[in-house]
């Protein structure tokens, strides 16, 4: 499926880019104590700028991305309703570029950052519960299922660290190793089986003759 790899390829530089891109572009910003959201806050420098051509994005090719393996995936019934709960981080980037946090990100603020910390909170818990129920699936291996369960959980833990007080000047990181941990496994995962899908197609054509 080169189509699907094209895609997954795009999505990794795009991510990248915005990552990178919009670090440069803010004066003193800091991705070891500064949450990603951060990049697009209202009043900071390129706000709009990373938010539109960032973050948007990243969240469209994100979706993309689901909607492109959804029939080659492997899941039905709970499982398969956990993989489309993974459209809640395509949902939080654009998100977060129509309800963009406040200067340094509180919990507290303006009602675009109390609509953005609504957000948060509804994606970690969204894609935490599709993650699990992805370990449902029939088809995958006790291995797999283990992994899926255990990403789950340090997306989670990651996701409450980042909130205390003592680690404030970490969260940045933490976040980034919350999306780098799970990015990679969803990316490594559809890769692989992008591989795997025109030799399932045969199978099927063959079974239909």
């Amino acid at each position: 499926m080169r189509f699907q790899r094209c895609l997954i390829l795009l999505f990794v530089a795009m991510y990248l880019l915005m990552l990178l891109g919009g670090a440069v572009l803010k004066p003193g910003y800091s991705p070891l104590s500064q949450y990603i959201s951060e990049l697009g806050a209202t009043g900071s420098a390129h706000a709009q700028v990373i938010s539109l051509l960032g973050f948007i994005p990243v969240g469209v090719l994100a979706a993309l991305l689901l909607f492109a393996f959804a029939r080659t995936v492997p899941v039905r019934g709970a499982s398969r309703f956990g993989y489309w709960l993974l459209l809640c981080e395509p949902l939080a980037w654009i998100g977060s570029a129509l309800a963009p946090c406040d200067l340094g990100c509180p919990i507290g603020g303006s009602l675009s950052q109390s609509l953005h910390t609504l957000l948060g909170v509804f994606t970690y818990l969204g894609t935490a519960l599709g993650l699990v129920l992805l370990a449902s699936a029939p088809a995958i291996r006790p291995g797999t299922r283990v992994l899926w369960i255990g990403l789950a959980g340090l997306w989670l833990l990651l996701f409450v660290l980042m909130g205390l007080e003592p680690l404030h000047a970490w969260r940045g990181l933490l976040q980034r190793l919350a999306e780098w941990s799970v990015y990679s496994v969803l990316c490594i995962s559809a890769w692989r089986l992008s591989a795997s899908a025109p030799v399932a197609d045969n199978a099927i054509t063959r079974a239909r003759q």
